[in-house]
């Protein structure tokens, strides 16, 4: 069964083939979009994490706690000193990301009287007005980013400002009218995988994209999931859609006629299609006709990490942008970076999210993951950011769903593709320092 699982999750990271705007943060870095289904969810939800404040702050994500220190390191740096306009963009930024919409409108209303033509600042006092629920200032701000916008970015702009002014006009909760189209066929009617090709000429080419960049900016906002799943539906790919829809309801709340009337078209849709081969549970088909120019829209750049020396005889810290970086091609050819190698059956530390594989609650093995997924096949991380730990024999730890930091011998696997990529043997759960 395990087998079996590691394969289904090694033939879904092989089987899949920047604009950067609205939010600007300098150490947020995109891909052109728009990202692959599967890769955008995986990054959307990351980034809608780092506003989930647990009840005790050391259980938050590990992003989460990034982007805290950094809001704390800036913060401090401006009572001693005077922070540039980008600087307090970005703090703007990072206040945004973490839900605290009032300070960062505080910070960057301040941030404006002082650079009036800034346009990260203004474009991100926008934002922030429009999670306060303040439509018309976020209008205002968004009218001067646009003025401001550099040429490629002015198209991310407008759609920002015609989804405030949409949001304005509109009841809460109800799918935005971004594009001008009918998601129908040609008999004026809803169906899977289909649009009316007089609605399909009409859809501007990179909707797709603008919707994406839209949905990461403002990443906990439902209706924007519900836009992309209508365009994946158009495009033909009414798997991907109907997952969206349903994270739509699941996870974000949403319980709107019309989508839970296409949710259950494109779930009876599926429940028709032939069952899967043992082993292809769950791979994506049925990928429509969008042209994907990237696997995942968050860009990973190692040469950032704070990569210490490592100590023969000690425990390293290992980050998770690091297993990110491995290449794996077919057939299987794994490639992983220097630094990793050199950890290879060294003592190491992680923290993260177990995963149980069992129903145990006392596991003596488990799956360890950067971030905690609502539906594990929906939200599955790659192959490369899943690790699989293995307590001593005889020993068993038990189930917590808070973040954790784990203890053991790296194993990397560049052989069988049938077992995972990173092992961490005899194990121990320890607590968060």
């Amino acid at each position: 069964m395990l087998r079996h699982f590691v394969t289904a999750c090694f033939a879904l990271l092989i089987a899949l083939p920047g604009a950067h705007a609205g939010l600007y943060y300098s150490a947020e870095s995109y891909a052109s979009l728009p990202a692959q289904w599967r890769g955008f969810l995986l990054d959307q939800r990351l980034l809608r994490n780092i506003a989930v404040k647990p009840k005790l702050e050391v259980e938050s994500s590990p992003l989460r706690l990034r982007y805290r220190q950094e809001a704390d390191k800036l913060e401090v740096r401006a009572k001693k000193e005077k922070l540039t306009a980008d600087e307090l963009a970005d703090l703007g930024a990072i206040h945004v990301r973490l839900g605290e919409a009032d300070r960062a409108v505080e910070l960057l209303r301040q941030a404006h009287e002082a650079h009036p033509n800034h346009f990260a600042i203004v474009a991100n006092l926008g934002a922030a007005w429009q999670m306060l629920g303040d439509y018309r200032q976020a209008e205002a701000s968004l009218e001067q980013a646009v003025r401001l916008a550099p040429g490629k970015l002015t198209p991310f702009e407008q759609a920002h400002l015609k989804l405030v002014r949409a949001r304005a006009r509109g009841q809460a909760g109800e799918l935005d009218d971004l594009f001008g189209i009918r998601f129908v066929n040609d008999k004026n009617a809803y169906e899977p995988g289909k649009l009316a090709a007089i609605q399909m000429k009409k859809l501007p080419s990179n909707a797709v994209a603008v919707t994406q960049q839209l949905a990461l900016w403002l990443p906990a906002d439902g209706p924007l999931l519900w836009q992309l799943g209508e365009l994946a539906n158009a495009h033909g790919d009414f798997r991907n859609a109907a997952a969206m829809m349903e994270g739509c309801v699941v996870q974000f709340g949403m319980n709107h006629p019309t989508l839970r009337k296409h949710r259950q078209l494109l779930r009876d849709a599926l429940d028709k299609l032939p069952a899967p081969k043992v082993g292809e549970e769950h791979v994506e088909k049925h990928t429509g006709t969008i042209a994907f120019r990237a696997r995942r829209p968050l860009v990973s750049k190692l040469e950032t990490l704070p990569l210490l020396p490592i100590d023969p005889k000690g425990i390293n810290t290992i980050p998770w942008e690091l297993f990110g970086e491995t290449s794996l091609e077919k057939p299987f050819k794994v490639t992983f970076p220097k630094y990793l190698r050199e950890l290879d059956a060294r003592q190491v530390a992680m923290t993260g999210f177990m995963y149980p594989i069992g129903e145990d609650p006392d596991m003596p093995a488990f799956l360890f993951i950067e971030s905690p997924v609502g539906c594990w096949y929906c939200e599955m991380p790659e192959t490369t950011g899943i690790v699989f730990v293995e307590l001593p024999r005889g020993q068993t730890a038990r189930y917590q769903r808070g973040l954790v930091r784990i203890v053991g011998r790296l194993t990397l696997n560049a052989n069988d593709p049938e077992d995972f990529l990173y092992a961490v043997r005899d194990a121990r759960v320890a607590a968060i320092d």
